[in-house]
């Protein structure tokens, strides 16, 4: 009897293969999108509340150093935290496809092993940028504006969505690590509520108390927030000299850089661990 051997595909087959079940992986996540809508609306929704509350509510209250609209001044800031939360909505994404076995059945398929995280990390990035333009359109009905040009504009949306890339990774590496979607929901928000209220997305550093000020201003938000604020002439007020206050833009990509060196390879590590 003649044995016939059908040729099957490798997980680990190089590079194109990797980037082929990436965007396949990528894919796949997108499109549960559509079919559940409820996580693009509450996510708009939580962002579009910050902005009413914070507008209307405290905006008067809030003097900005050097005048200015507080408006314009907090737009910025709630991009900037839209896309720090984009490391929970990666997080609790994981721990739930973890939980329902998708994993395991992305592990028994002869794709490549890196498919699974980094087709996540491109779907996650994709879907934020889709937010990222509800909320600018949100933005500019209640009076934000950009009052530099063209390609500043779109210099600051992909500093944004480059910091977003460095989020998804800290998501991805805590969504496996993390054994429910409830934990993984609670101790996002616990860390990542802390990090975006530390800095200047509502309010000037300047206002903080003096021990707080070196903090908030090197927080990874801040920097990033100064710098859309710089690159579309927005209301940028900084409460001391250096490095965060002169050049926010340069500390956003090194924190970037910093993230994904330091996640990514704890988030591969992580999957190829319990890929054994």
């Amino acid at each position: 009897m003649t044995v016939v051997r059908i040729p099957t595909r490798r997980a680990g087959g190089g590079a194109s293969q990797a980037l082929r079940d990436g965007l396949i992986v990528a894919w796949r996540n997108l499109k549960r999108v559509p079919r559940i809508p409820e996580l693009a609306i509450f996510a708009i929704l939580q962002s579009i509340m910050f902005v009413l509350l914070f507008a209307y509510v405290f905006g008067g209250a809030i003097p900005l150093p050097g005048g200015g609209s507080y408006i314009e001044y907090l737009m910025p800031g709630i991009f900037a935290q839209t896309i720090v939360f984009a490391a929970a909505t990666t997080a609790i994404s994981m721990t739930s496809d973890l939980s329902k076995g998708i994993i395991d059945r992305f592990r028994s398929l002869p794709m490549a092993r890196s498919a699974v995280v980094s087709g996540r990390a491109l779907a996650d990035v994709v879907y934020n940028a889709g937010i990222l333009v509800v909320l600018m359109l949100s933005g500019l009905a209640v009076g934000w504006r950009v009052h530099s040009s063209i390609p500043d504009f779109l210099a600051g949306v992909g500093l944004l969505l480059v910091f977003a890339f460095a989020m998804v990774w800290i998501g991805v590496w805590l969504g496996l690590s993390v054994p429910t979607v409830e934990v993984t929901q609670q101790l996002s928000f616990t860390v990542l509520f802390p990090l975006t209220f530390l800095s200047n997305v509502f309010v000037p550093t300047s206002t903080l108390p003096s021990w707080l000020k070196p903090i908030a201003e090197w927080n990874p938000v801040s920097a990033l927030t100064a710098a859309t604020r710089q690159l579309w002439g927005n209301p940028n007020p900084f409460a001391a000299t250096g490095l965060p206050a002169e050049h926010p833009i340069a500390l956003t990509l090194i924190w970037a850089v910093v993230v994904v060196a330091i996640f990514a390879p704890l988030a591969a590590w992580r999957y190829h661990r319990m890929s054994r």
